[in-house]
């Protein structure tokens, strides 16, 4: 039992590492990936975000996660938020990182993609501190469907954050607590090639996107203008 203990502390620390040692190239993938998530949700009906919750998003988080473990699970990931400016156009894509964990019997490992629709201008500020969790720091519930919309239910649209998910895999085990997302500023200052951190890259035009970021920048302008 020590022994299996010991080999998943090392795995994860091992993957700790290998994380800490990314590239340019490996952060466009990220933000390429996130965009890949926001369409295939799009184009399923029963994944897509309704047009009503979008026209009320001010921002929107796209979370790419990987869930395994051994006797420790993890969930561990990255994704990108994008808020939406006074003149309604939204921001660069900024890189965040986000995870959970939880102890107890379990196996096994499966994707998580999960898109988090925030409908107030306060929520996504809470990520400056560097990090909140989801539910706790600040209210979540499953977004509604277009069937839930379409009965005007008021109340779920002015929850703060309306989390749409999807998965694939099989996992057993413990219930883990609800996740955190954290800024991530070095990997953005790499991607960016710039000092700025977050609050700047969300809120100011002081930084051109690069190219690799414009096409999910147009992405989220035309789906939630």
């Amino acid at each position: 039992m020590k022994k299996l203990l010991v080999l998943s502390l090392l795995a994860l620390f091992g993957a700790a590492i290998v994380r800490a040692e990314v590239s340019k190239a490996d952060l466009v993938d990220r933000v390429e990936t996130c965009e890949a998530i926001l369409q295939e949700f799009q184009s399923r009906p029963d994944t897509a975000i309704p047009a009503a919750v979008l026209r009320k998003a001010r921002a929107i988080i796209i979370v790419n996660q990987f869930k395994a473990g051994f006797l420790i699970g993890v969930k561990d990931g990255y994704g990108v938020v994008l808020v939406k400016k006074p003149n309604g156009r939204w921001s660069l894509p900024v890189l965040i990182s986000a995870g959970e964990a939880s102890l107890g019997f379990q196996a096994g490992a499966t994707a998580v993609e999960t898109i988090y629709v925030i409908t107030d201008d306060n929520t996504p500020r809470l990520l400056f501190n560097h990090s909140f969790n989801v539910g706790v720091d600040a209210k979540a519930i499953a977004g509604p469907k277009e069937a839930e919309v379409e009965r005007n239910n008021v109340d779920i649209l002015r929850t703060p954050m309306l989390v749409y998910t999807k998965v694939a895999g099989l996992y057993a085990g413990a219930t883990v607590k609800a996740g955190h997302l954290s800024r991530n500023d070095s990997a953005n200052c790499l991607l960016y090639n710039t000092r700025y951190t977050m609050p700047e890259l969300l809120y100011s035009d002081w930084v051109t996107p690069i190219a690799e970021v414009q096409p999910l920048m147009a992405l989220v302008q035309r789906i939630a203008p």
